[in-house]
């Protein structure tokens, strides 16, 4: 075979990943073009907030507060801490003073032992809160006085079974902050919501679940999983698998944005990849044809010309930034990013690098602790090396 003939190969395989950006294209204009659905305003069930929490996050009452802030009739915020030495717990009593017509209630420890301690509390959480509606999120959420409204309103169909949300973050302290930021709006949304054009939504954010204590039973509730990885992609699945929806909002939450450095990005992300691994090894290692970065370069140092230089690079670059736009700028209303497209390709090659690492990578790494993935379980890596000696 000539040299030509090997080149215009590689070039053609250097193309997928535009096969990608041109569903990616359209999956975004199909997601976000679509009528807002119109939900039964009168619909407002109890609903009781359940808030694993361990430790602080940036600005934590702030956070608490705004859950106690909310325009909606009737609901519980919940709490669940691991013991009365929780730095959070000073905050909680606070809340209570603050909002004396709040009913707030605080649960110590999950009363289980289980790998994923936020799910262990979750189990409890579920089990003892008063209402049947149930509304889960991260301690880093920071809610708008409609929240509750919002995310509870598309449960009065009995078809859904589940609703999550877009979150974006809120007062980016530095350049780290910026850059998980675009990787969000950019590269994980995107994948998002191709995964909704091509298979519906069979997932939740972890952000913002809203559900039934009814449909979490269903596949046996948190208990079920509180030794796995990813609870909030799992508790989606699972209500989908029993033939309800999940409805992805596209009302965006609020996050405050905690990242103190390069390498606790690096972390998290490589975190979230290797699950991603286990999970779906196949669709994990398909994700080679999605960076269209590092093929560009690749064609550029294979036929280097000026054609082929905007051809590729130019293309991918437009492209990505046209992507980046439809999510943040028209989907998402975040009307600033255009400031921040300079900061994609930097974050290409990030992403490229954590895919990379994340074959040679055998554990994760999670509050503090490291755990490998055996069978789809948690299973914390001094225990695994003292089962061997």
């Amino acid at each position: 075979m000539s040299l030509k003939i090997v080149t215009a190969v590689f070039l053609g395989v250097a193309a997928i990943p535009f096969i990608y950006y041109g569903i990616a294209l359209f999956s975004c204009w199909r997601f976000f073009r679509r009528p807002r659905p119109k939900y039964d305003g009168g619909f407002v069930p109890p609903v009781s907030i359940l808030k694993p929490i361990r430790g602080l996050d940036p600005d934590t009452y702030e956070n608490f507060s705004s859950f106690c802030r909310q325009e909606y009739p009737d609901y519980e915020l919940l709490f669940c801490v691991g013991d009365r030495e929780d730095p959070a717990l000073p905050l909680i009593d606070r809340l209570m003073r603050e909002f004396p017509e709040r009913q707030i209630r605080v649960l110590f420890g999950s009363g289980r032992d289980a790998s994923n301690d936020k799910v262990a509390k979750l189990a409890r959480l579920v089990s003892e809160a008063q209402h049947e509606y149930v509304v889960i999120n991260d301690s880093d959420v920071r809610a708008r006085p409609d929240y509750l409204r919002a995310v509870v309103a598309p449960l009065a169909d009995p078809k859904i079974g589940a609703v999550t949300c877009f979150y974006v973050s809120i007062e980016e302290r530095g350049f780290v902050d910026r850059l998980q930021s675009v990787g969000m709006m950019s590269d994980f949304y995107v994948g998002i919501v191709v995964a909704w054009q091509l298979d519906g939504v069979k997932f939740a954010l972890g952000p913002t679940i809203a559900t039934t204590r009814e449909r979490l039973a269903g596949f046996g509730g948190y208990e079920s999983i509180e030794n796995r990885p990813a609870d909030d992609l799992l508790v989606g699945r699972l209500i989908a698998d029993q033939g309800y929806e999940v409805e992805l909002l596209r009302y965006p939450v609020e996050t405050v944005a905690d990242y103190q450095s390069m390498r606790e990005l690096v972390h998290k992300r490589l975190r979230w990849i290797v699950v991603m691994r286990h999970m779906r090894p196949w669709g994990h290692f398909g994700l080679l044809f999605t960076h269209g970065l590092p093929w560009a370069l690749a064609a550029v140092a294979v036929h280097p010309s000026w054609a082929t230089a905007v051809g590729y690079l130019g293309s991918y670059f437009a492209v990505r930034c046209v992507i980046t736009a439809m999510v943040a700028s028209w989907g998402l209303k975040r009307r600033s990013y255009w400031r921040k497209m300079g900061l994609i390709p930097m974050w290409d090659a990030l992403a490229f690098s954590i895919w990379v690492a994340s074959f040679a990578r055998r554990s994760i790494r999670w509050r503090g602790s490291d755990y490998y993935i055996h069978g789809g379980a948690l299973v914390p890596v001094n225990s695994a090396a003292a089962r061997r000696t």
